[in-house]
């Protein structure tokens, strides 16, 4: 693996999401592996989980990890080619990344879309130059399409629960990708993340259900069952993945904020028992119920947890790779 960016870095994912299980079990096993390398992690844009997952991870590993929030603690950066600077951009990234692949071994950018225009949000604009730039290994942190590192977390809490509580009878869990109501306007990244890794996956029976005009890109959910009825999606279900996102098709609005789409007990009883999950963080009584997040069938804080081992996962195989 060179770079990680999307599912399509990726040559084994069941591969991958073992390598993740088995540092979770040893954690410093591969306590050198690392040693005498850095990774620059830049934020455009705040964080939390990714942030402090990602540090444990290289540290793990022996690597140094240095966090740099790029705009607040540096110059704002210009990301177009070409562009005439006499704005608010003091640097252009045909600068910066190159110094940056001086310092580092290898790079990890956080950054989201506009929501204002989506031909320029998935161009991938920052990231690609990044990468076209920098000359080292890159990891998208998430990006204005996707975030990768997060559905790889994802695919390894299914997996892990699978393992420890097998479906009698069944060859396949049924997955739900679920819409949800929110305050604002989010991102599709998560949802589209979410949807290409489990098509990728080929492991589950995947139904995404959402409002009318709340479509996705198909490049990212051709594969799943698509239906606008919630309850119907619901049934039966192993696990039911919880995301807001704004409309796609007529970019970045909200066109329904129905509070029905909430997740709580009442849907819960539709499922086969699911086991509940969300990237975080989440707006309790918004998108998910006080009585689903605090209950058994909640996935959140196990993986919330586990993005220290995708993200150990994923630098074990850029290291690796640097190695031969």
């Amino acid at each position: 693996m060179k770079n990680f960016t999307s599912v399509h870095d990726v040559q084994d994912i069941k591969a991958l999401v073992e390598k993740a299980l088995a540092y979770k079990a040893n954690p410093l096993q591969d306590k050198s592996l690392g040693a005498n390398k850095r990774i620059g992690l830049l934020f455009l844009n705040p964080s939390m989980r990714t942030r402090l997952s990602t540090q444990i991870a290289a540290q793990n590993l022996g690597m140094e990890p240095i966090v740099f929030n790029v705009g607040n603690e540096g110059w704002k950066l210009e990301f177009e080619e070409e562009a005439i600077m006499s704005g608010t951009t003091s640097e252009h990234v045909k600068d910066a990344a190159p110094v940056f692949g001086k310092y580092f071994d290898i790079l990890a950018i956080r950054t989201f879309p506009s929501l204002n225009n989506k031909e320029e949000d998935y161009s991938e604009l920052y990231i690609n130059q990044i990468i076209k730039y920098a000359g080292i290994p890159v990891i998208s942190l998430e990006s204005a399409t996707v975030h990768p590192l997060q559905s790889l977390t994802d695919v390894i809490t299914m997996t892990e629960y699978l393992q420890n509580n097998p479906l009698p009878g069944k060859k396949k869990p049924k997955v739900v990708l679920t819409w949800a109501p929110h305050v604002k306007p989010l991102p599709q990244c998560v949802a589209n993340s979410f949807a290409e890794w489990v098509n990728a996956w080929g492991e589950a029976d995947f139904v995404i259900t959402h409002p009318e005009d709340y479509e996705l890109d198909e490049k990212f959910t051709k594969g799943a069952t698509i239906t606008h009825d919630q309850d119907e999606a619901l049934k039966d279900a192993d696990f039911v993945y919880v995301k807001n996102w704004s409309t796609y098709t007529d970019y970045g609005k909200i066109y329904c904020n129905d509070p029905s789409w909430m997740m709580n007990n009442k849907k819960l009883a539709l499922t086969n028992n699911a086991r509940v999950m969300h990237c975080l963080p989440v707006r309790r009584n918004v998108e998910l119920s006080d009585e689903i997040l605090d209950g058994e069938n909640s996935l959140v804080t196990q993986e919330a947890g586990n993005r220290v081992w995708a993200a150990q996962a994923v630098l074990s195989e850029i290291l690796s790779n640097q190695s031969k």
